[in-house]
């Protein structure tokens, strides 16, 4: 609700199993065949329009979070020409897009580590800007995260997130243990992301709404669920433990609740206005 801070799991080890969670389901068989290489709806188009939101250009040090296996890093290097640093809390993410830096020749311009964004590997002030997609409403303690996005920003910098946002009340299944890891259990109202960034003392911009793109995301889903079942049925594909009746019962309620307005995709701006 406005106004009441999101109380994280205060049990450490806890909250290292979601984060491992998150980062196995992301570089999993299924999330490959669902999602490709862009994680998030409205894939590098929304990209572009966060990196302009955020006025990037050649000068800027960019932190990316959650960066995945650097498809967004890579995006914005060569569409602003800027510098760009990606965290991931997967190994084998980071290794992956360092190998793919020096494969397309922007390992100059574009490097990764291994970090967690609630504790990132990063001296104060030293990035024009940070952002973050599709992947901050999977983070167990939102505030030190926002705090952390503040601390590693420079005077004037500015934090640019796009997420799932969510109504209060939701259809049961995507309560789920299986929704949460799928990005849609702890999503928060716009209005409580918005909150978190001005507990970091940041004073939030640019909020837009982007629902075309979240229901464009989740009809391919649906038709992809059904590619792989049919794969699945004539032995071609294998995804030992995957429920794919499961998971296109999810896809299914997630379209209606699109459709109702319970689920949305927002993208946020703001800025760091003084230390």
């Amino acid at each position: 609700m406005k106004g009441q801070r999101i109380t994280p799991d205060t049990n450490p080890d806890s909250a290292e199993i979601l984060k491992h969670c998150c980062a196995e389901l992301y570089k999993s068989d299924l999330a490959k065949i669902l999602l490709g290489d862009s994680f998030h709806p409205g894939g590098l188009r929304l990209t572009d329009r966060l990196g302009s939101l955020l006025q990037l250009t050649p000068e800027s040090r960019v932190l990316d979070v959650a960066s995945g296996k650097g498809t967004s890093a890579f995006f914005l290097a060569e569409r602003f020409g800027c510098h760009v640093v990606g965290v991931d809390y997967g190994s084998q993410n980071v290794a992956k897009a360092n190998e793919l830096a020096d494969t397309n020749g922007l390992a100059s311009r574009v490097r990764f580590e291994r970090g967690d964004a609630e504790r990132l590997p990063f001296p104060d002030a030293c990035f024009d800007a940070v952002l973050c997609e599709c992947a901050f409403c999977t983070f167990p303690d939102k505030f030190t995260a926002a705090r952390e996005f503040a601390r590693v920003l420079r005077l004037n910098g500015q934090v640019g997130l796009s997420d799932l946002a969510r109504a209060p009340v939701l259809p049961k299944e995507l309560d789920s243990l299986l929704a949460w890891i799928a990005c849609i259990g702890d999503a928060q109202s716009v209005e409580n992301y918005a909150e978190c960034l001005r507990f970091a003392d940041l004073e939030v911009g640019n909020v837009e709404l982007h629902n075309e793109a979240l229901a464009e995301m989740v009809q391919q889903i649906r038709m992809k669920l059904l590619g792989a079942e049919i794969m699945v049925g004539l032995n071609k594909l294998n995804l030992r433990g995957i429920d794919l009746s499961k998971a296109k019962d999810l896809a299914n309620s997630a379209v209606v609740s699109i459709r109702q307005g319970q689920l949305s995709y927002v993208i946020i701006t703001a800025s760091k206005s003084h230390y």
